[in-house]
């Protein structure tokens, strides 16, 4: 099972992250980091996911509010280019900045379009 769960969680982790990010992300992978990096493979992609209950595109709408909500902005712009990926539009993702700026605080919510109009600046100059 558990190399199942992995093959699975990378299969989908390039799907919705896009290769490109992964064969960097994997580059930077040691003997020190791999433990966990399996770890999430297996354990978010693989299995949460990978979960039939809500789709890739609804996932990506709970993952921004979340991170948003913690203030992770290095991981919030993966994951705006992974919700761009399944679907999201920039539109809709505005909207997730603006619902999580009542519940979290406008500071996060700016922060969060922030982030967002530099990924959006950097995918439409490419």
């Amino acid at each position: 099972m558990s190399k199942e769960l992995f093959d699975k969680g990378e299969q989908i982790r390039r799907e919705v992250l896009g290769e490109e990010y992964v064969v960097a992300s994997t580059k930077g992978t040691d003997a020190f980091s791999e433990p966990m990096r399996e770890f999430a493979i297996k354990n978010l992609w693989g299995d949460i996911w990978n979960r039939p209950g809500l789709d890739r595109r609804a996932r990506s709408i709970g993952v921004l509010s979340i991170l948003t909500a913690q203030g992770r902005t290095g991981e919030l712009k993966t994951h705006i280019r992974a919700a761009l990926n399944n679907g999201v539009t920039r539109a809709e993702i505005g909207e997730v900045f603006l619902q999580a700026a009542m519940y979290c605080g406008i500071p996060a919510g700016s922060e969060a379009t922030r982030v967002a109009k530099l990924l959006f600046a950097e995918l439409d100059a490419s």
